[in-house]
């Protein structure tokens, strides 16, 4: 079995939703499992509904409404009876989210949001299943919440694997094209949760895994994985092929191309990954697979934005040892901070860390009981693969650097712009 994911960009219109139909035509379809995102920014919006569930009661409806129209206009672009099934199962799905709204009583933020942002990917796959069965394409729509298990850590929950596994090989149709929803998954009292932004790609990986995939296919917007993001870096090239380890390497350091968790399943049974556009589907794009780090051999940039730089040193200018490193990580655990740099010497620790969940301020409240605190906020944290002097200057030209690492193949340059 292939399994293909689609993210949001390819079917943020009833054009990009056709276009889809035409990849499948062309690479075909039997045998194969879609993991499809929200549709466009539907993400976003949602979590407009939901801070304004929080926050601005008077603006929830509105704000709920400019989901709705969005999604209705895509339907009546595709269906042209207003009486067909995906009205009324859309028409559902829209009842529910509004049901779960009036009635939650959870004040828990994060369960909160597993539960509202879902509907992005179940109503986008619902509109797909059926545009394709209209089209002649018969398919079998799944609800990936009953076969990808988790804890209850919601909004990156942890994936109970036994499970997953036994549930997927007894309940995915061979032979078939089935059409399922990325990004979500179910704890054990079947309250939804979500593997992180971006999730959907390791929502493939996970399928592929335990079916024993013979690949996945990543269709994006671009040829394949670029050496940089062209948003930020002039004649950015195509890497032809990049071996597991150094893809993991990329996605560890920011790479948004491959989700971070993607590959480690994929890598463990060697099921090649392939990043291709669903604008060209018949060009190879890149091939992630055992064998050559780079083709071609050429620095790889990553730029994280909007990175908190956190300089910690002792009170008292005694040393900072193992012991004061390990209580400093098992807060950034404890508040969910993502650390992406370190350097430390004597008597100071310095951070390059990402507030994912907003949570700086309780944690800085805590650490200054210790430590003197510095930060900086809106740092960029530059990241140089397989580096050369000509790429370093290049990165730090014109930029304040604040902070700067480098071993054998990796330089990272935290600035202030």
């Amino acid at each position: 079995m292939r399994i293909f994911k689609f993210g949001g960009a390819s079917v943020k219109d009833a054009d990009g939703i056709k276009n889809v139909f035409s990849v499948l035509e062309k690479v075909g379809h039997e045998d194969t499992l879609l993991v499809i995102s929200a549709m466009g920014k539907t993400t976003n919006a949602l979590e407009v509904v939901i801070k304004n569930y929080f926050e601005k009661s008077n603006e929830l409806h509105s704000s709920l409404q400019e989901v709705k129209k969005y999604h209705y206009q895509i339907l009546m672009d595709l269906f042209e009876d207003e009486e067909h099934d995906v009205y009324f199962a859309v028409n559902s799905l829209f009842a529910d989210l509004e049901y779960f709204i009036r009635s939650n009583k959870s004040p828990n933020y994060n369960f909160v949001y597993d539960q509202v942002v879902s509907y992005g990917e179940l109503i986008s796959t619902t509109i797909v299943s059926h545009y394709f069965a209209q089209a002649g394409l018969k398919n079998n729509w799944i609800d990936v919440r009953n076969f990808i298990k988790t804890d209850n850590t919601y909004r990156d929950a942890n994936v109970d694997w036994e499970k997953t596994q036994q549930l997927i090989a007894k309940g995915v149709k061979k032979k078939a094209l089935n059409i399922t929803q990325g990004f979500l998954g179910s704890d054990e009292n079947n309250f939804t949760t979500t593997l992180g932004r971006e999730g959907s790609d390791y929502t493939a990986a996970i399928f592929a895994y335990c079916l024993n995939a013979e690949s996945v296919t990543i269709w994006k917007d671009v040829p394949g994985v670029m050496n940089a993001d062209p948003r930020y870096f002039e004649n950015a090239i195509l890497l032809n092929q990049i071996s597991y380890r150094e893809a993991i390497e990329l996605a560890f350091y920011g790479a948004t191309v491959i989700h971070p968790k993607t590959l480690q399943p994929l890598q463990r049974k060697e099921i090649p990954l392939h990043v291709k556009s669903f604008i060209n589907p018949l060009l190879p794009g890149t091939s992630v697979a055992k064998g050559q780090d780079l083709e071609p051999q050429t620095p790889c940039y990553i730029v994280k934005r909007d990175q908190l730089l956190i300089s910690l040193s002792s009170i008292d200018f005694s040393f900072i040892m193992e012991e004061n490193i390990s209580e400093i990580f098992a807060l950034f655990h404890q508040y969910k901070m993502k650390v992406s740099l370190i350097q430390n010497s004597a008597i100071s620790f310095s951070v390059c860390v990402e507030d994912k969940f907003g949570n700086f301020n309780d944690l800085k409240n805590i650490l200054a009981k210790k430590f003197k605190v510095a930060y900086n906020e809106n740092v960029s944290l530059y990241t140089i693969r397989h580096f050369n002097k000509e790429a370093a200057d290049m990165v730090e030209k014109g930029k304040t650097v604040l902070l700067k690492q480098i071993s054998r193949e990796t330089l990272q340059v935290v600035t202030k712009e």
